[in-house]
Parts: C-alpha cells; structure tokens; sequence
C-alpha cells in the first residue's frame, strides 16, 4: 500500500520473464535490488556484512534458464519469484520477495500461487521450497514465513545444515543455520 492506495490482486500482473530480457540492465538491477532489500531485512543476523542475496549476474543466469517471475503493479515491479523444476516430480520456489512498500496486498501470495500453477501446468505434483533459519535463537521474520508457509499448505519434511546444501555459502554466515525443507502436495 502507497499513499494510503490498497491495490487489488487483480491488478497484478505476474510473467515469467523472457530469456532475451537477462541483457535488460534496468531490469537486472531493479530485480536485484529487490531481492537483496527484502533479503537483507528478513534474513538480518544470519549473513555476515557485506553479503548479498543475489547478484546482477545470478539474477541473468536464472532469466536465461527462465526461472525468473515478476510481479507488475501500474507496470512497476513490485516482486519476483523463482520457478524450477527439481525432477520428474518435484518443482521448488525460491527469492521470493515482495516490495516493502506494497506489503499486504497479496503480492507474495499471488507469486506463490502462480510458482504453484506454472508447476502443475508442467506436470508436477509436489512443491518445495527452503527457509534458512538459524540454529539456535529465533529470528521474526522466518517464524512468520513458516507460520506462513504451513498455512497455505507446506509442510515441514526435513531440517538439513546448509553445509550440507550449499557449502560455499556456509562461511557467510554470521550465526550457524540451517535449512528447514518444504513440501506441499500440487494434487491436493
């Protein structure tokens, strides 16, 4: 919401993006930078300083691989999600984010429901996604995702170390976490 102006969900228009449009440096930048605002904020405490979520050239790999979906509202890109497939079976989403300044119109959710259906278009019957979170203290925001999460219909199905998931990224870490894995039935 701006301006005291709520928008409606049907006003937001989500795509993925084409992949001749990882040479579009504005739009390279404005996904990044969404990314990392929004990451910088619900993961704060868990990353050392000065580590970003994604960068410009992450971003344009993922475009070309067209894994990469926008929201638009009036045009703007007010959140992105990342759609692929894992297996014959399984789809996963990730990088969810939703502009600070339009929270709480749907857009996170409606980004949710279309990684969902772009995935049962394609035949897939179980969803996952990853929610890093930290070992031992409770962060906010990732206590609200997974309560958000389980209510739209994920379910917790394994807790790993992100040592074992992605080892690179465990030196970056401020605080030792881990990923707690979920699932949610496509069929259901």
């Amino acid at each position: 919401m701006r301006g005291g102006r709520a928008a409606s969900t049907q006003s937001i228009q989500i795509t993925i993006l084409p992949t001749s449009a990882d040479t579009d440096l504005n739009l390279l930048d404005r996904i990044t930078e969404l990314v990392n605002e929004v990451y910088a904020v619900a993961e704060a405490g868990l990353w050392a300083d000065g580590a970003a979520r994604t960068t410009v050239d992450e971003v344009a790999d993922l475009i070309r691989a067209g894994q990469i979906a926008v929201a638009r509202l009036d045009g703007r890109i007010v959140g992105c999600v990342r759609v692929q497939r894992l297996d014959r079976d399984k789809g996963e989403f990730g990088m969810l984010a939703a502009d600070p300044g339009h929270r709480g119109v749907g857009i996170g959710r409606e980004l949710v429901h279309f990684a969902e259906e772009r995935s049962r278009k394609d035949g897939l019957i179980t969803m996952q996604l990853e929610l890093l979170v930290p070992r031992n203290w409770t962060h906010p925001s990732k206590e609200f995702l997974a309560g958000w999460y389980s209510r739209i219909g994920y379910r917790l199905v394994r807790t790993g170390t992100i040592d074992e998931t992605y080892p690179a990224l465990a030196p970056l870490l401020a605080t030792p976490c881990d990923f707690t894995i979920y699932h949610k039935d496509l069929n259901g």
